[in-house]
Order: structure tokens, then C-alpha cells, then sequence
């Protein structure tokens, strides 16, 4: 076999996982949250940076905050799912680099010294580690929601500081009754690759 992911693995985290709209109301513990997050703080990003940060939106009060930034077709996704979480890179990541290099601790220092170079490496290796948290979402048997429609400036300023931007609103759960769209078609492989 070319994959050295058994076949009920690959199905579970890409063939069959898919995007829930409904979710059953089975809440989704801190326990399985934290399980994710040491599962997929491990995938790789640049100089080991981790700027993802994790806002969960357990509360009521907090449900409501959020939902009134969310595009309208969200909504109602957004205010039924046991747990919401908001993926934000924070862009202020590099005071943590000399810990998490320290073979390397003028890296902080060499790199990212300019903000416009912080806020680039943020948004990029944010992004790659949110990748790892969907797929981690999945491979604790839940289903993840992931959503760019709603009003980033909003919810920064509700929720966040400005130091950290909003990558993606995710909503996750156990998938609810009628929770799939139709499967979207992908591209074939010789339609993405080529050798040079």
C-alpha cells in the first residue's frame, strides 16, 4: 500500500469526513478539545512558530456576541453547534520563539523584528496549523464546520485584541440529522501536478 494510514483512518479524516451544517447536541468536552490540541500542535510550520490561537465559545452570552458577526446563512449553524471555536493568528507569536527554539533564539530577533513580516508569517503558519486542528476535530470522531463568512472586523473587536486577526470561525460537534451538502467534485491529480 502506498499509504501507511490504514484505509478506516483514511476515510475518517478525508474521504468521508465532510463539512456538518447540523450538529446533535451532544456537547463536545474540554477534555476531547485538549486531545486535539496536542494531537495536531505537532504538524509542522516554519521555525516551529505556533501562532495559532483558539478562542472557544462555550457561553451563551458569548454564542450571542458571535452570532451577530456571522453572515447570515451561518447563523443559525453558528448558534445550534455544541461548541464553537474562533481560529486566530496571533501576530505577536514571535516573543514565544525563543522557547521553542533554543538551538536557534536570535531567530525572534533576525525574522521578525518588522511587523509586516510577523503579521505574513502569522497569517500563513496560523493557517497551516487551523489545517491540523480540522483534521484533528475529525480525528476525535467529531465533525468540524470551518466558515469565512462573517464580519472579521467585528468579531476582532468583540473577541480579540489587535494583535491577533481572525483566520476562520469553526463549529464542531457530532453531526446532526440532514448535516452534508452533496459532495463537491475535486480535481483529478493530473490536473494539479506536473514534473519538471
Amino acid at each position: 500500500m502506498p499509504l501507511a494510514l490504514d484505509p478506516a483512518a483514511q476515510d475518517l479524516l478525508f474521504r468521508e469526513a465532510r463539512t456538518a451544517n447540523t450538529f446533535t447536541d451532544e456537547p463536545v468536552t474540554e477534555e476531547q478539545v485538549q486531545a486535539i490540541y496536542d494531537l495536531v500542535k505537532y504538524g509542522p510550520t516554519a521555525f516551529n512558530q505556533s501562532p495559532l490561537r483558539v478562542v472557544l465559545v462555550r457561553s451563551a452570552e458569548g454564542r450571542e456576541r458571535l452570532v451577530k458577526h456571522m453572515a447570515e446563512g451561518n447563523r443559525p449553524k453558528t448558534a445550534s453547534a455544541p461548541l464553537v471555536a474562533i481560529l486566530v493568528a496571533d501576530n505577536e507569536f514571535h516573543e514565544e520563539l525563543p522557547a521553542l527554539l533554543p538551538h536557534f533564539p536570535q531567530a525572534k530577533d533576525m525574522f521578525f523584528s518588522e511587523r509586516p513580516v510577523r503579521e505574513q508569517a502569522a497569517a500563513l503558519n496560523a493557517s497551516l496549523q487551523a489545517a491540523y486542528f480540522l483534521i484533528g476535530v475529525r480525528a476525535a470522531g467529531l465533525a468540524a464546520g470551518p466558515m469565512t463568512g462573517y464580519d472579521a472586523a467585528g468579531i476582532e473587536k468583540e473577541f480579540l485584541d489587535g494583535d491577533h486577526k481572525v483566520l476562520m470561525v469553526v463549529n464542531i460537534g457530532k453531526p446532526g440529522e440532514d448535516a452534508w451538502f452533496a459532495r463537491g467534485p475535486r480535481l483529478s491529480y493530473d490536473e494539479v501536478v506536473t514534473t519538471v
